[in-house]
């Protein structure tokens, strides 16, 4: 006669078949996946949230400066794909690869010399002239200018014949403003290649540049133009020890 506690009860077996629990190679790699996915998802809404509410904070000109900030930036990001796309197209389709690609090159080496400040520049874009007679604009307000005028597109700059660069600084000196250790004096002219479309409004939005200037009894004029010339150059250097990682 068998006895039926010998053997495990069918209970048993179930426990046992499902702890502890297998996982093949396959099913980890997809909980892994899975869980970065959920932290990803929760830090991004949380993140959202406090976006949120210190926008619900803002003021409707600050507002009005981010959404114009948000889709000039948008627009150039495409206009940059779309650039890359095309020249991507031509070095496919091009009979001559090495040749389009030394002439992608040498144009890129033009767009770099204009962005280095190292080439003089000509194109579409805005005079902006500050005039100051009581002397209260001061450097930081001249860096906020260019802050702007780069948010909105600006290619290139510069101001009473000093070229502004992504390293160009401002101090402020007891006889006037100091641009990269270059003295300036008032009116302070800007000449900046752009779309001027996007420059213009950018600088007169509500409590933007102009009307910031304005506050501190100066005068800004813009004045839009089809070819602005950019020919203040700054001295190309070589760097001390960074070298090509090509080499």
């Amino acid at each position: 006669m068998t006895d039926q506690n010998d053997g495990p009860t069918g209970r048993q077996r179930l426990l046992a078949g499902l702890w502890p629990p297998r996982l093949t190679r396959a099913q980890l790699i997809v909980a892994v996946l899975l869980f970065v996915l959920g932290l990803g998802l929760a830090i991004q809404v949380r993140s959202t949230s406090d976006s949120g509410g210190a926008l619900r904070g803002a003021r409707q000109e600050d507002l009005v400066r981010i959404l114009t900030e948000v889709d000039n930036r948008t627009q150039r990001l495409d206009d940059e794909k779309r650039g890359l796309e095309s020249q991507r197209s031509e070095l496919e389709t091009s009979s001559d690869q090495a040749a389009e690609a030394l002439k992608q090159t040498q144009q890129k080496a033009r767009e770099l010399g204009v962005l280095a400040g190292t080439v003089a520049a000509q194109g579409p874009g805005i005079t902006l002239t500050v005039t100051d007679p009581h002397g209260s604009v001061e450097a930081d307000s001249l860096l906020d200018t260019i802050q702007e005028l780069r948010a909105a597109g600006a290619e290139a700059i510069q101001i009473n014949g000093v070229r502004v660069v992504a390293d160009t600084y401002f101090t402020q000196a007891t006889d006037g403003v100091l641009i990269d250790g270059h003295k300036v004096s008032q009116p302070y002219v800007f000449k900046v290649i752009g779309n001027p479309q996007d420059l213009e409004p950018a600088l007169n939005i509500p409590g933007g540049v102009v009307q910031t200037l304005e506050k501190e009894q100066a005068t800004a004029d813009v004045v839009r133009a089809q070819k602005i010339i950019v020919d203040a150059l700054r001295p190309s250097k070589q760097p001390d020890y960074a070298r090509s990682s090509s080499q």
